[in-house]
């Protein structure tokens, strides 16, 4: 059994993962004039309901503006996801350079807008389970915590299974990036997702 880390130590690392800086710097921009987060948080919803709803056409940008409703309209879409969107966490991945961050960005580069758009809405609508988990992620060994986490996901996934389910299974991005932290450079990003993508495909 892999010994516990110490808290803050531990409870840093977690804090200052780059999808955590991500979902910091955007949710807590106190300008209301040029906080994107309120815009990107109204498509998130619409994605989440869209995936939640019965059977229909195949997901396209088209669903996500009509469920938005008269907010919605494809050139504030393509402000939110998209090759040339604002803010997308991917880019924060890539941007940061490290060896995992790149292994995690290219599993969520993504061609289709929609599938960009449902991996972001992922992690938003994973964040309230990360944020309650965290003090016990930075106490327990690395098996015990990525049970824990397992866990988490799993809770998720009942709560939110056309989410969970969506663009086969991959996991929130903040849950790949904590599997690697948990595992302290013995496990890489390539292959937390590989591990979280075949848990949820479980569920």
């Amino acid at each position: 059994m892999t010994t516990a880390p110490t808290a803050p130590a531990a409870t840093e690392r977690f804090q200052h993962t780059v999808v955590a800086g991500w979902m910091r710097r955007l949710s807590e921009n106190p300008s209301p004039r040029r906080n994107h987060w309120h815009t990107k948080l109204i498509y998130y919803r619409a994605a989440a309901e869209v995936l939640a709803s019965p059977p229909r056409s195949p997901l396209n940008w088209r669903c996500i503006v009509d469920a938005v409703g008269s907010r919605g309209c494809r050139s504030t879409f393509y402000e939110v996801a998209g090759a040339h969107a604002r803010h997308r966490m991917v880019d924060e991945l890539i941007n940061d350079g490290s060896s995992d961050s790149i292994q995690i960005a290219l599993r969520y580069l993504r061609s289709d807008p929609v599938e960009q758009l449902i991996d972001e809405t992922k992690v938003w609508l994973f964040w309230p389970y990360r944020q309650r988990l965290l003090p016990a992620l930075a106490t327990l060994p690395a098996d015990e915590a990525e049970a824990r986490l397992g866990e988490a996901l799993t809770a998720w996934s009942d709560r939110y299974p056309a989410v969970a389910r969506a663009v086969e299974h991959t996991p929130p991005a903040c849950a790949v990036e904590d599997l690697t932290v948990i595992h302290e450079g013995r496990l890489s990003g390539t292959q937390a997702t590989q591990r979280l993508t075949g848990r949820l495909s479980r569920c």
